[in-house]
């Protein structure tokens, strides 16, 4: 019986590269295998490299690739990430044809550290609400969320061992939390954005989607030229987490408040402090604040697509004339605000001696795709206050993933993956698996 390779996290894969257990071809033919059994009901892609133009690029530079941190394995982007002579559409008619010339500096990265590109990911029109073709791979008649949908459902079903997504309001953590994945989303100006296609620029970060945060850990160091080591992390300390139940922005599932709760008690038990976040009031102005600055940079940002206003879905029609209606003071004023409250929240976490905020993902589970991609309230605050933010799929609710996330301080991030690391050995064990 053929091993299932592609069932194994990237940090494992690498490993059975070095011991021998595996070759190249081995991990690549299932990840392949994976994608020719399930990628019709899924629908991930938008544009797939060839097998075996795969291997002939491994092939051509086979002594780099064996001394490479990533080893020739396989990664994925989201189809707003140009890639050089493949297509970036944008999940957009508009650009159907445009095939950029450059990598943007996070492919460049992991192309430099040895990794190849397998393919690229659906993305929702120009990042937004307009759903493309992918389905949730828990249930076909479910969203996979949304912008980073093909990201996060090909991750969640085994076809790539790691991807990237972009979120402007929430569009990594909310479709991780309905597929079953890792959503990771770095502090404000973590990460390189060169190359990668602006929807707001007051709100849009890179994103790394997988299936282990020592995965996630990996990349990111990557990504900023740091130690590839990923020595677990030492003796667990005891941590301060406010809960924020999200009840304050939208209507929340019971089931997601279930999660939350017996969350907090783990905690608890392992000896951690859990109080509770007052800062609702603020979180659901931050909320409004955010949609207005992401309608007022969307509109000046697509400006281009605008004079082909009739090729946009309604949805980002609607977007547009909103951003365009909002004047430049009402802007500026948004923008002032939202730093005021920025400061207050992190003035408290410091008065309060907080670790990290947890709370919900999303509302609840996926809803079905007659309904939308899901709404984004549990991440416009956060995103706005350029915090750190990782989702972990703690809770499932009949049969469908629901992910809980972690907010930490301004680029903590390395203390924020690396206790979301010891609550996925705690509630997962070393890997996410999907049964299906």
């Amino acid at each position: 019986m053929k091993r299932q390779w592609f069932k194994l996290p990237l940090h494992q894969l690498l490993h059975a590269l070095h011991t021998g257990e595996a070759t190249l071809p081995e991990i690549v033919a299932s990840f392949y295998g994976r994608i020719a059994v399930r990628d019709e009901k899924v629908g991930a892609w938008q544009y797939l490299i060839d097998q075996e133009d795969y291997l002939a690029e491994y092939e051509s530079r086979s002594e780099f690739y064996k001394a490479s941190p990533l080893m020739g394995l396989p990664f994925a982007v989201k189809d707003v990430i140009d890639t050089a002579d493949i297509p970036t559409t944008m999940g957009s008619a508009i650009h159907q044809d445009r095939i950029p010339d450059m990598d943007a500096s996070c492919v460049t990265a992991m192309k430099a550290a040895g990794g190849i590109l397998m393919g690229k990911t659906v993305t929702t029109e120009f990042a937004y609400f307009q759903a493309g073709k992918t389905s949730n791979p828990h249930d076909p008649e479910r969203t996979p969320g949304g912008s980073s949908s093909g990201s996060a459902a090909a991750v969640a079903d085994y076809m790539v061992p790691i991807a990237f997504g972009t979120q402007t309001a929430a569009s990594v953590i909310r479709p991780a939390s309905y597929c079953g994945c890792i959503g990771y989303v770095g502090s404000k100006n973590e990460f390189s954005l060169r190359n990668i296609q602006p929807l707001a620029q007051s709100l849009d970060s890179l994103g790394i989607i997988s299936n282990d945060v020592l995965d996630t850990l990996l990349v990111r160091n990557i990504l900023l030229h740091k130690s590839l080591s990923l020595a677990a992390p030492g003796t667990p300390q005891s941590y301060v987490f406010a809960s924020f139940s999200g009840e304050a922005l939208g209507e929340m599932q019971a089931p997601m408040l279930e999660t939350l709760s017996a969350c907090q008690q783990a905690l608890l038990e392992q000896g951690h402090q859990c109080i509770a976040f007052p800062f609702s009031d603020e979180m659901a102005e931050l909320t409004t604040l955010h949609a207005q600055i992401m309608a007022y940079e969307v509109a000046r940002n697509l400006v281009y697509e605008q004079q082909q206003h009739e090729t946009l879905s309604t949805h980002m029609q609607g977007l547009l004339s909103s951003g365009l209606a909002l004047p430049y003071k009402e802007y500026i004023a948004a923008l002032e605000r939202a730093d005021e409250l920025k400061r207050s929240l992190l003035q408290w976490f410091d008065s309060q001696q907080v670790d990290f905020i947890l709370a919900p993902a999303a509302s609840g589970v996926a809803p079905y795709k007659t309904v939308g991609t899901g709404a984004p309230f549990m991440s416009r605050a956060w995103q706005l206050a350029g915090l750190p933010v990782v989702s972990l799929p703690l809770g499932y609710h009949q049969k469908m993933p629901m992910g809980l996330q972690l907010i930490g301080k301004p680029h903590q991030d390395d203390v924020l993956l690396s206790q979301a690391l010891q609550l996925q050995q705690r509630f997962l064990g070393a890997g996410t698996v999907l049964a299906l």
